[in-house]
């Protein structure tokens, strides 16, 4: 047997020049008068009953259960419909045309076309089909703000003040992002524009490390500042990659300036002095404070105009927060009556918990408009940004931790511009 669509076995067919095709239907087989059976005519062993052969889904009613079954009978007793070539037998009819399946769609005057459903309130919309109203991709708003943020035409995006202000960023607690603060902040600014002095008073020197300025014993610091009476212009070194940017580094040596602080004569104005004498014009001076309130502490008070106050979404940023407050009081009292508390940032922010909410809001109630309206999120490219020797700001431009840093530097800009500081004597 040859499978090629036709059967060519004479025990099928009946003669070996009547090939029998396996697609032939035969609606008008007719079995032989008195009930004779025809000759067996199926596959294999299979034979042709002698009863009508139903059509569709009909049941042959003169074919046991078993037969009208084919499901349930064996491969051997399974009926074959199959029908002889109108050549070999006269008893077949020919087969009807095939006739295409109606169409279920209704009927319509319109010419054919693809389908569509019969009001436009069903018409269904994939979710992943663009429309105008839909953002641009994220990796296009990511290259957006990383092209805003870091400004490369140079030109002056944020508010230069008309006097330089000097802000210190102080928290007597560790761990609240003073430093990271301080650095994000300072690269913001002068990326856009202004002329920015940062001053490392913290002998662990982590805003030196975050700015990528050499900060290893020998290297000339504010210790020779505070202690040695060095000028500050001798001191600062420029951030390289960052225009109109310059830190004054911290080296382990300030770890003994405290005390050696102790016996000089007019200890507590020692950084206010070198600050005054640069002879240069800054638009900022952040000084970043050590985590304490000790004589460094008190130096950068008295030495500033504003306090930026970093406050971590916790419960323990607020316990310590009293304290720091009554030391800003005292020294306004008795060294330096021009400083105030400008700004209060929000760090550390985890929007997925309860007490970051509560602790923002009692924050808000307590010092009004003082705190800033951006705040920064819990972002692990704030973190990396250090190990690399840069700020989030360069690192990664397009991170939502740069952004939040971003938003608060264009803040205090603005905030500067409105309320004029007085020139640092």
């Amino acid at each position: 047997m040859h499978d090629d669509g036709r059967y060519d076995d004479p025990r099928v067919t009946g003669s070996a020049g009547d090939p029998v095709s396996r697609e032939t239907e035969f609606p008008g087989w007719r079995p032989s008068e008195g009930g004779a059976q025809s000759p067996p005519v199926a596959r294999g062993e299979a034979s042709v009953p002698d009863a009508p052969w139903p059509r569709g889904g009909e049941v042959n009613p003169g074919a046991p259960d078993s037969a009208a079954r084919p499901g349930n009978a064996s491969p051997e007793a399974r009926v074959i419909p199959i029908r002889r070539n109108s050549s070999a037998s006269a008893r077949f009819e020919a087969a009807p045309p095939h006739q295409p399946v109606p169409d279920p769609r209704p009927a319509s005057d319109t010419p054919a076309g693809p389908y569509e459903p019969a009001t436009p309130e069903a018409a269904y919309v994939s979710r992943e089909t663009p429309t105008r109203e839909e953002d641009d991709p994220p990796l296009a708003m990511e290259a957006m703000r990383a092209v805003q943020i870091l400004n490369p035409s140079g030109e002056v995006t944020m508010p230069r003040p008309e006097r330089t202000r000097v802000m210190c960023v102080a928290n007597q607690k560790g761990g609240v992002g003073k430093t990271t603060t301080t650095v994000n902040l300072a690269v913001a600014l002068a990326l856009h524009g202004n002329r920015v002095l940062v001053v490392d008073l913290d002998p662990q020197g982590n805003a030196s490390t975050g700015l990528n300025v050499p900060h290893h014993t020998g290297v000339p610091d504010v210790y020779d500042c505070l202690i040695n009476s060095v000028p500050l212009e001798e001191v600062a070194q420029a951030v390289e990659g960052i225009p109109n940017l310059w830190c004054v580094p911290a080296t382990i040596d300030l770890a003994g300036a405290e005390i050696e602080l102790v016996s000089v004569v007019a200890r507590e104005s020692r950084l206010a002095r070198a600050i005054a004498a640069y002879p240069g014009h800054f638009d900022y001076v952040f000084i970043d404070c050590p985590p304490s309130l000790g004589l460094l502490t008190v130096n950068a008070l008295v030495a500033a105009q504003e306090v930026l106050i970093p406050i971590q979404c916790e419960y323990y940023a607020l316990e310590g927060l009293n304290q720091l407050i009554n030391n800003i009081n005292l020294v306004r009292q008795h060294l330096n009556p021009r400083l105030e508390v400008s700004t209060i940032l929000l760090t550390m922010y985890d929007r997925r918990t309860r007490l970051a909410d509560a602790v923002e809001q009692d924050v808000r109630n307590h010092f009004g408009d003082k705190v800033l309206q951006a705040v920064i999120p819990r972002n692990v490219r704030v973190s990396e940004a250090p190990s690399y020797g840069q700020s989030v700001m360069t690192y990664d431009p397009g991170s939502r931790g740069a952004t939040s840093y971003f938003e608060a530097a264009q803040e205090i800009a603005e905030r500067g511009v409105k309320e004029p500081v007085s020139r640092n004597a």
